[in-house]
């Protein structure tokens, strides 16, 4: 709670899955939630099988509808104080040869761009926030890139370099100019990794996999409401990574740094 009010998080990519599981275990943890999608429709119906958040519709490639989200929800509900990035996609290819430009567009604009744009628009509301948070998700795979990845990893390297250049912002934020050596960090930007995510519906049509290594997206879910009760200076600039836990195991917010 900020001023008597609950802490407003915007969890973008709401339409999917993890945007939903997210949006469902805020609102439970008491938290005013903002999903957003690109698709009317299905943001709305997003947001409602979610819990009841607030649905918006915007295409966070393009800079100038981000300021104007910004804008509306700095009229309509005040600062936000946490962003919860789950926009992204994937491609893939035979090797490095058959990375084609139009995956390569795709990926930039889907896993960068709306990265930067959200970032670099919401960044002083989190700065403000006296419990900022911004969380990505990344992959594994940045570690040990494949050529049939390329692309995908190398997109996914970026928005984490971008990522952990927000974190340093952050960190500067909470020296000041007058004192380098004061602590007052209160906000935090952090990548969450995984190798792959998983959720029922995915578990329900394919039921003779097993999905070895996967993330559920509702434990990434719990580990986004984790972020808000963690201090800020411990987790500002980190890569958590979850790891995965059985199907029909309960959820749990354990995150190991890498």
């Amino acid at each position: 709670m900020t001023d008597g009010r609950p802490l407003r998080v915007l969890v973008t990519g709401g339409s999917s899955p993890s945007g939903i599981a997210a949006a469902r275990a805020l609102l439970q943890a008491g938290f005013a939630v903002f999903t957003v999608g690109s698709d009317k429709a299905r943001i709305e119906e997003a947001a409602e099988t979610g819990g009841g958040a607030t649905p918006l519709v915007c295409d966070l490639a393009d800079l100038a509808a981000v300021r104007e989200l910004q804008q509306e929800l700095a009229r309509t509900a005040g600062r936000i104080d946490g962003v919860i990035h789950l926009v992204g996609g994937w491609r893939g290819a035979q090797g490095i040869t058959s990375q084609t430009d139009e995956d390569w567009d795709f990926l930039e604009r889907s896993a960068v761009t709306t990265l930067r744009n959200v970032s670099r628009v919401f960044y002083d509301d989190l700065a403000a926030s006296p419990c900022g948070r911004f969380a990505m998700v990344s992959s594994t795979a940045v570690g040990s890139p494949a050529a049939g990845v390329a692309s995908y990893v190398a997109a996914k390297a970026a928005a984490e370099a971008w990522t952990m250049a927000v974190a340093e912002g952050f960190r500067q934020d909470a020296q000041g100019p007058e004192d380098p050596a004061r602590d007052g960090q209160h906000s935090a930007a952090v990548v969450f990794v995984v190798k792959a995510l998983v959720d029922a519906s995915m578990r329900s049509s394919q039921p003779e996999r097993k999905f070895p290594g996967y993330t559920d997206v509702e434990q990434l879910a719990a580990a986004a409401v984790g972020l808000f009760s963690q201090p800020a200076a411990e987790l500002n600039g980190q890569r958590l990574l979850l790891a995965p836990v059985p199907a029909g195991a309960a959820s749990t917010q354990s995150a190991a740094t890498t």
